[in-house]
C-alpha cells in the first residue's frame, strides 16, 4: 500500500483474494473495529482461519459496545469472533513462550492450509469438469 490508498479497499481486495487468514488475537484486539471488520470479512468470505491466541485465551475475547458501532455490526463482530473462537489455534504465551519455535509451529500450519485449501479447489474444478 502507498500514501492516498483507501485502507478498506485495498485490506478487503487482499482478504477476498487470500487463501488462508491468521488472525493474531491479543488482549485488546476485539477493541479494534479495523481487526474485527477484517476478522467478519474472513468468515463472512468463508476464508480458512487460522486463530493464534496471544496472551489470550478464547474464552476472554468478547466484542464490547463502546458506542462507536452500529447493532449489525456488532452482531457481525460477535459472529465472526464466535466462529473463530471454535476454531482450532495456536495459542502463545509471549512471556513463557519459544517465539522461534512458535513461528515455526505457526509457519508449518499456514502452509498446511494452503496445501490443503489448494487441493479442494483443485478437487472441486475437476468434479465440475467431468460432471457434462
Amino acid at each position: 500500500m502507498k500514501p492516498g490508498d483507501k485502507l478498506f479497499d485495498k485490506i478487503d481486495a487482499a482478504i477476498h483474494k487470500c487463501k488462508v487468514g491468521v488472525a493474531v488475537f491479543s488482549p485488546h484486539y476485539c477493541e479494534s473495529y479495523f481487526c474485527l471488520h477484517e476478522l467478519a470479512l474472513l468468515m463472512e468470505s468463508k476464508k480458512r482461519v487460522i486463530p493464534v491466541f496471544c496472551d489470550v485465551k478464547p474464552s476472554q475475547l468478547k466484542v464490547r459496545d463502546n458506542g462507536t458501532c452500529s447493532p449489525d455490526e456488532l452482531q457481525r463482530f460477535s459472529w465472526a469472533l464466535e466462529e473463530a473462537k471454535y476454531t482450532v489455534g495456536l495459542p502463545f504465551d509471549s512471556c513463557k513462550g519459544n517465539w522461534s519455535e512458535f513461528l515455526k509451529e505457526a509457519s508449518h500450519a499456514v502452509l498446511q492450509n494452503l496445501v490443503e485449501v489448494e487441493e479442494e479447489q483443485t478437487e472441486r474444478r475437476y468434479h465440475v469438469q467431468h460432471q457434462c
